[in-house]
């Protein structure tokens, strides 16, 4: 029996097959690459929210799967054959400046928009996940001009973790988290000749941790 649940469950357990996110299943597809972030599925008003035929055609296309091996993912089997070899992951990637342009990004951190490049990873990366440039050398001596880093929004941020911050007014950085409060949060430089930053909670627009970066 067809179902809400278990149709969305069907769509991430393709793009796991395949080594995808839900995100890179999407963009595979020639979608938009929040077609099918959790936060889609359902409508304002709490209603579910189905994927159109046309974009499990594209899926299915995108990856070879058939349409009975939708089908048994739907019905919760694992089906005959095995996953194709993993291949590198793909996720959007930014230069800090663009970042802080705007557009770029839902109220939570998440990618949305159009305009992002794509980058390969040498590691898995979690669904929402993407990527930002490093320009210039205000995070010296840990991140140098161009260097990548890998941002998760989802993932739960603790003291000292390494986190990249947008404020309200656009302005975008990295930096350790030294401490949280209801009231504010202060920031530790990666650059020891760049002064600990208090920030308001009210002007901080998202906070996300950085999981991975190439050096």
């Amino acid at each position: 029996m067809l179902s809400h649940e278990r149709v969305w469950a069907a769509i991430d357990a393709l793009a796991e097959r395949y080594s995808l996110s839900a995100s890179g299943l999407a963009r595979r597809a020639g979608l938009d690459s929040t077609a099918f972030n959790k936060s889609k599925r359902l409508s304002a008003d709490g209603r579910p929210r189905w994927p159109s035929t046309e974009s499990l055609a594209k899926i299915m296309d995108a990856t070879g799967a058939s349409l009975d091996e939708f089908l048994e993912l739907v019905e919760g089997r694992p089906g005959p054959g095995p996953a194709p070899p993993d291949r590198p992951r793909a996720v959007p990637l930014l230069g800090f400046a663009q970042a802080g342009a705007g557009g770029f990004f839902d109220d939570a951190g998440f990618p949305a928009g159009q305009g992002w490049d794509l980058v390969d990873l040498p590691q898995r990366a979690d669904e929402g996940s993407y990527a930002l440039q490093v320009q210039g050398d205000s995070m010296l001596p840990l991140y140098r001009d161009g260097d990548v880093l890998i941002v998760v929004p989802s993932a739960p941020v603790r003291r000292g973790d390494r986190v990249v911050v947008k404020t309200r007014s656009g302005e975008v950085m990295a930096k350790l988290l030294e401490r949280r409060t209801p009231k504010a949060i202060e920031l530790v430089s990666l650059n020891p000749t760049h002064p600990v930053r208090q920030i308001p909670t009210a002007e901080i627009e998202w906070m996300a941790r950085i999981i991975w970066a190439s050096q």
